[in-house]
Order: C-alpha cells, then sequence, then structure tokens
C-alpha cells in the first residue's frame, strides 16, 4: 500500500495540523506497512501555478514548450506532484485553515492535480473524474467554529474546498479529523484530544 502524506502548516511543531497527518499516517501503519511519500509544502514551496509551471501533462503547459533552467526544473517537479498523487492509494493531507481557506501552498498543489485528460475528462453528462480508487484522509485544524449548524458554517472554504475539488476528479472516499475552536484556550486541548481519538477510530 503507498501513501502520501501531505502537511502545509507554516507553524512547524507547533501545527495540529501537522500533528494530526501525522497521527494518521501512523494509524494507518506507518512506514512498517506502508510506502511512504512525504511532502512538506510550507519548507519547499511549490511555484504558483502557470503555463511554465503546469505539468507536461495539462494542455496549458503547450501554450510554453521552450522553457529556462528555473522553468524546466519547476514543471519536473508538477509532473511528480502529479505522478506521486496518481500512484498512491491513501493520500493523508495536513489542511490548516487560514483566512477562511487552504493555504496558498496547499493550493499549489492541488493545482497540478487537476489536469484535463489525466484526472478528469469530459463525458457524455459533463465532468467525468479520473482518479478512482483512492482513499483521501483529511488532517483539519480550525482556529474558530465551523461545524454544520454553527454561525460561521457558510464561511469555511477550506476542507469543502478540497472536498470539492478531490470530487471533481473522481475521489469519493474522502475522510476528515477535525480540530476546531483552537484558539479559544478554554476548549483548545478538549478539541485537540477529541480529533485524536477520531484518529483512533479511523479504519486502519
Amino acid at each position: 500500500m503507498k501513501i502520501l502524506h501531505i502537511d502545509s502548516s507554516i507553524t512547524g511543531a507547533q501545527s495540529v495540523s501537522r500533528d494530526l497527518s501525522a497521527r494518521i499516517v501512523e494509524r494507518l501503519g506507518g512506514s512498517s506497512e506502508h510506502r511512504i511519500v512525504y511532502r512538506d509544502l510550507a519548507a519547499t514551496p511549490l511555484a504558483h501555478f502557470s503555463a511554465a509551471s503546469a505539468p507536461s501533462a495539462h494542455p496549458l503547459s503547450q501554450a510554453m514548450p521552450v522553457l529556462n533552467a528555473q522553468q524546466q526544473m519547476q514543471r519536473a517537479e508538477s509532473d511528480a506532484v502529479l505522478a506521486e498523487f496518481l500512484d498512491a492509494d491513501i493520500v493523508v493531507i495536513g489542511v490548516p485553515m487560514y483566512n477562511f481557506t487552504v493555504p496558498s501552498e496547499l493550493k499549489a498543489w492541488v493545482d497540478r492535480l487537476i489536469v484535463p485528460g489525466t484526472t478528469f475528462r469530459r463525458g457524455e453528462a459533463g465532468p467525468e473524474g479520473l482518479a478512482h480508487g483512492k482513499r483521501v484522509i483529511l488532517g483539519v485544524a480550525r482556529g474558530g467554529i465551523y461545524a454544520a449548524g454553527s454561525p460561521f458554517a457558510a464561511a469555511e472554504h477550506a476542507e469543502s474546498l478540497l472536498r470539492s475539488l478531490l470530487g471533481f476528479i473522481g475521489v469519493t472516499n474522502i475522510e476528515s479529523v477535525v480540530a476546531e475552536g483552537l484558539n479559544f484556550p478554554d476548549s483548545r486541548q478538549a478539541a485537540i484530544e477529541a480529533a485524536h481519538d477520531a484518529v483512533q477510530r479511523l479504519a486502519a
């Protein structure tokens, strides 16, 4: 089994999303049972998505057939990102929510996955996802309260965005472990402990 482990938090060792994603990988059996590929998008950010940095399989890349040395490295990295995702059986993503959405580093990673003809195609009834058969687990950390029914639920554009984008390319088996209310000192530790318990309830 191949696990792709993605982190994107900028807060290092203090990050709750990093803690959750690591615990999820450990729950799944870690490196003792699976081959793990790890990407830290905050430590090694991808370039913003463009014709130069798009994966070779993306039609947009044809607009920049000639690249300089830096652009060649960016495209090669994008090709590697797409290949890692396609090759993975399970994808574990640490998802901090910044300013109501995902970090730009994580958005840049997702941009490499939405590739016409590779991860989705035009079907008779509209777009058809092609990245079937993957299990995705999101380790989500939110400072406020955005759960369904809460006053700010409509402002949650991180977990919901990833579910929409991944669903668009055919990933339907998406699970989430959420720690929220982390900016409230009185409830922070309880929220983290509840998320840790939720990790242990995941199917290994």
